[in-house]
Order: structure tokens, then sequence, then C-alpha cells
């Protein structure tokens, strides 16, 4: 009686200790164990990339899983895990794993902060306040066509037509020369200069000369600068701050580096 006992006391250990086994793994594949932490690993991949993990997909992810198994086994036993090739590339892949590890690690010790992007935002405020303009131009090579093109415009030309036959300007000469509403500062200074010194409808009487060629420049219109609201674009604050503390982190760390 008590053998029986025994040996059924013994069943329920190795049915226990079979039933945690196949709780930490997916699957034996010619005698080795598959962990799930290798599915749970894939499945956050996944995630990372903006893509939900159904109870489908983690179907698929467990038979991916498998299949990659099967396929490195039979890698491993054809030798190719010896080779100088898969030595060099495994050494460039945990290199950029640990890299992205270390990246993600440090923007999650120093974050944005709301005080930070306030700061840039009305740093952008003060450097884009006062006057808008919308203008108009007609960038070519040559003086000499910039003083022809005036001149047809005073005989009554209209400066839409010649923008887009003429000027070299490839994105606001195919919209007729028009450059949009823009603050002055966001223009070379002979161009700035130009524009602000012309009253509203009226074009330059000669032509601009700038690092680009020579300009004839109308303005449309002047209004207040149109600023966006600093939760509008918080979230581009934010990114650009971000990605300008990772550039010194990562300055700091080769400046600091003793390479021979």
């Amino acid at each position: 009686m008590k053998k029986h006992i025994l040996s059924a006391l013994a069943a329920a250990a190795l049915l226990s200790v079979a039933s945690v086994s196949m709780a930490q793994n997916i699957a034996i594949v010619n005698g080795k164990a598959v962990p799930k932490s290798r599915v749970d690993a894939l499945a956050e991949q996944v995630k990372r990339s903006g893509r939900p993990v159904t109870p489908e997909m983690q179907g698929q992810l467990k038979e991916e899983i498998i299949a990659r198994e099967i396929f490195v086994q039979e890698a491993q036993a054809r030798g190719l895990d010896a080779t100088d090739d898969y030595k060099n590339q495994l050494e460039l892949t945990r290199q950029s794993i640990l890299i992205r590890e270390l990246f993600n690690d440090y923007q999650k010790k120093n974050p944005v902060t709301d005080e930070e992007v306030k700061a840039e935002y009305d740093k952008f405020a003060a450097a884009n306040a006062g006057k808008e303009y919308r203008a108009r131009h007609i960038l070519v090579e040559k003086e000499e066509q910039a003083k022809a093109i005036i001149a047809r415009l005073k005989k009554g030309a209209k400066f839409e037509d010649i923008a887009k036959k003429e000027s070299k300007d490839p994105g606001s000469g195919a919209n007729g020369g028009d450059l949009d509403w823009a603050n002055p500062s966001n223009y070379v200074k002979e161009f700035s200069d130009a524009l602000v010194a012309l009253a509203k409808g009226k074009t330059t009487d000669t032509p601009v000369k700038s690092q680009f060629g020579y300009h004839i420049i109308r303005l449309e219109d002047i209004r207040e600068s149109q600023l966006p609201k600093l939760d509008d674009v918080k979230p581009q604050i934010a990114q650009q701050l971000q990605q300008q503390k990772m550039s010194k982190f990562q300055e700091d760390l080769r400046a600091k580096a003793k390479v021979e």
C-alpha cells in the first residue's frame, strides 16, 4: 500500500514539474526547450513598431519562434555558426542592440520637461514676433534679365506669369512667385531689407542682388505674426529638444573616449 502511495505521489510531482516546464516553454524542438520569453521579446518588438499584438498574432508569433529554432538548429548542425562572417555579423548585431538600449536608457533618465518646452517656445515667439509679410519674387541669374523684367512689369506684364516661366526658384516659381507669409528674418539680409522698404502692392524698381542671383520683389500684404499656440507645437518642440539632448550625449561620449 505504501509503495502505491509513493508511486502516485511521484507521478503527481512529475506532472507538476512538467506543467511548470510547459508554462515556461512553448515547445520542445528536437529535445531542446524553446522558452516563452522569446515569444514575449518578439511581441515587444511588434509593439515598438506600433502594431497591436492580438490573440491571433500571439499564435503566429509562437509559430515564428518555433520555426526559427528549427532553422537555427539546422544552421548549427551545418557549422554555420563557426564562420567568421557569422561571428562578425553577430558582433555588429550585439552592438546595435546595446547601443539602442543605451539610448533608450538615456532618454528615460533625461526626459524633456514642460519647462524646457516652454522656454524653447518663448525663444521662438520672441524671434518671430512682429509683422509677417506676404511677398512674391522672380529670381534670375543676370542683372540685365532682372531689369528687362521690371520694364515689362511697368508696361503691364503679369508678375505671376513671368514668375512661372522665368524664375529659377522652382518652389515659388511654379506658384507665380508666391512665398506665402513669413517673417522678414527668414530671408537673406538683402532680400529682407528690400522687402520691408516696400509699400503694400508695390514692386522693387531695381533688381535686388543676393547670393542666389537677382530678385524682383512684390509685396502683397502685411499682418501681425500669427504664431501657433504652445499646445499645438508642443510635441514637435519636445521631439526637437530630445534630439538635441541625444546629440549632445553622443558628442560628450566621443569627446571623453580615448581613441588611439
